[in-house]
Order: structure tokens, then sequence, then C-alpha cells
């Protein structure tokens, strides 16, 4: 069944904001830039990537981004910095501080596929997902983090994927950095609450470059960028939430969490695991599940079982 939402009248902007978009020269972080854009924002478009015009003519990804942005009366700059150089982020961020004084989104995008099944695939391949994914997500946040902790406030969205937080044949590489990005949010979410931070994972199911010679025609066609950009402008606007992974695609938006079942107690007996298997209905009974608010929660709970199972 499909279900329509009722209309808003509050519309969300970004003036006077300034947002960082990697991986914006085309697809999902061309859309990602262009609304920001469109709704206020300054935009800081990063890309390495190089387009054709017509004419077969060779142009900056970045720039051709920065061209559409401004013919339509936006605000914005080119940056091919590699996310994968610390050195080429920070002189990214720093330019960005003397053109605009401030950093208020920043929106990890930038990525790339190798996918093979991991009997075949290479170190050398597991390792450059990894660098780029994760890595670069790494040192583009920790470029803006004591800006924003300075200026109290900040929105970062993590592009995680459902290779990550599903699993997907062939990704193992590529669904590891992703499920990564998801814990970098989780402790990042609480580091930076009280300086006004809030960081996200975004979950696209969008026809990009990476994706467009994987699926039909048809298919593709639902799966626009267009249709998951304004699952991040939620993510980075002033009331975002805050460690929340938000899936989206073809005009779908949904959430996932990383859940903690309520579990049994079977203490350090001997025949523990044998107790463990009989008692497998309550292990996975998903009936008084929570999302916890940080990691210490699962030894909390484990240890109030011990405890009350004590005291009987």
């Amino acid at each position: 069944m499909t279900t329509h939402t009722s209309s808003t009248s509050a519309q969300i902007r970004f003036d006077g904001q300034v947002a960082i978009v990697t991986g914006a020269g085309g697809g999902l972080g061309r859309s990602h830039a262009l609304q920001l854009a469109a709704r206020g924002a300054k935009v800081v478009v990063n890309d390495l990537g190089v387009a054709r015009d017509g004419s077969g003519n060779e142009q900056s990804a970045a720039e051709r981004v920065v061209a559409e942005i401004r013919a339509a009366g936006g605000q914005a700059i080119a940056s091919a910095a590699s996310v994968t150089d610390p050195a080429a982020v920070q002189e990214m961020v720093e330019h960005t501080m003397r053109e605009w004084g401030r950093i208020d989104i920043l929106v990890n995008n930038a990525g790339f596929l190798r996918d093979k099944s991991f009997s075949k695939m290479s170190i050398e391949d597991f390792r450059a997902i990894v660098d780029v994914h994760l890595m670069g997500a790494v040192h583009c946040t920790k470029a803006v983090w004591e800006i924003m902790k300075q200026q109290n406030y900040g929105r970062i969205v993590m592009t995680t994927s459902s290779s990550g937080l599903f699993g997907n044949f062939g990704q193992a590489n590529y669904g590891a950095a992703k499920m990564a990005l998801v814990g970098l949010m989780q402790t990042l979410g609480i580091e930076g609450e009280k300086y006004g931070i809030r960081v996200n994972c975004l979950a696209p199911t969008a026809a990009t470059r990476m994706t467009e010679d994987l699926m039909s025609a048809e298919v593709l066609a639902q799966l626009t960028p267009e249709s998951v950009t304004p699952g991040m402008l939620y993510l980075v606007s002033a009331d975002a939430p805050t460690k929340t992974v938000l899936c989206a695609g073809a005009g779908t938006f949904s959430r996932s969490s990383i859940t903690l079942s309520d579990g049994v107690h079977i203490g350090g007996r001997p025949d523990a695991v044998e107790l463990l298997v009989a008692n497998l209905d309550k292990l996975h009974d998903r009936s008084g599940e929570i999302v916890p608010v940080a990691g210490h929660q699962q030894g909390q709970m484990e240890v109030t079982k011990a405890l009350q199972a004590r005291a009987q």
C-alpha cells in the first residue's frame, strides 16, 4: 500500500549556511549540491571526476555543477581534493573558511565500487574501498570537526549502504566500509551532542555512476538521485535527528536501527552452551528489544540480569 503524508507549510532552508558535498560531480552528490544551493546554502562541490560536454570537450565535473548552481542564482566553488589525501582535504576546508568563514554541513558522499566475491578480491581492492568510503569520510569529518565545535553547530551525513547494513554478494569491501561508517556515526553523535553537532547516516538506493550498469532501465528510472536527496536535506536541517540511519530510494523513506533483544540470562554454568541452544526462542524474541543510546547499555543490561538472577 502506498502511503502519502500530509504537506507542511514551513520550507526547510539553509540561508547563510555553508555546505561541503564530496563526490558531487554527478549522480547523488550533484543532486545534493544542487538542492542545498537551491535552498540557500553556499556549496563546496568536491569531485575528482572529469565530464564531457556535447562536443566531447573535457571539463571538471565539479566545475560543471558549480556552473549549474551559479546559473540558477546560487553560490558555489569547486574542489578537486581527493578525500584520501588529508592535506588536500585540509586545504579545501581552509579555502572554504577563507571564502565564507564557516562550515555548517558536511555530506560525505564520495565513493566507488570494486565488486568481486571475497575469494577473488585482492587486498588492494579491499583497502582502496575502505580508503575512500571510510577514511575519506574520516579525513573530511576530522577537518571540519573543530570548526563545528567552535560554532556550536554542525550537521554531518555519512553515506552508508544496504550492502553494509544487510550484506550483498560481491561487496565485502564496500559493505565493511559502509557499516564502519555507521559505527563512526554512533560515536560522533555522542561526542558531538553537547556542541550542537548532529551526525547521521543516509543509505541511498539511487542510479549513479556506480550503479548504471547494474540495473535495468525501468528500475533505474525509479531510482533517481533526486528521490533520495530529500532525506539528506532532512538529516542536515536545523531540526535534524542524530544517530539516525535513514534509508531512501524511489521516493520511499524508512529507518534502520541496530537493536538489542531482551535476551536470556543463563549464567556461568558448565552446560551454559546447551542451555543457550535450548533457549534460542528467547534469544531471538524481538518483543522487548531496544535501540541502545550507547554501547555501555549492553553491559548494563547484562549485569542487571545477572544481579537479578543472583537475588532470586
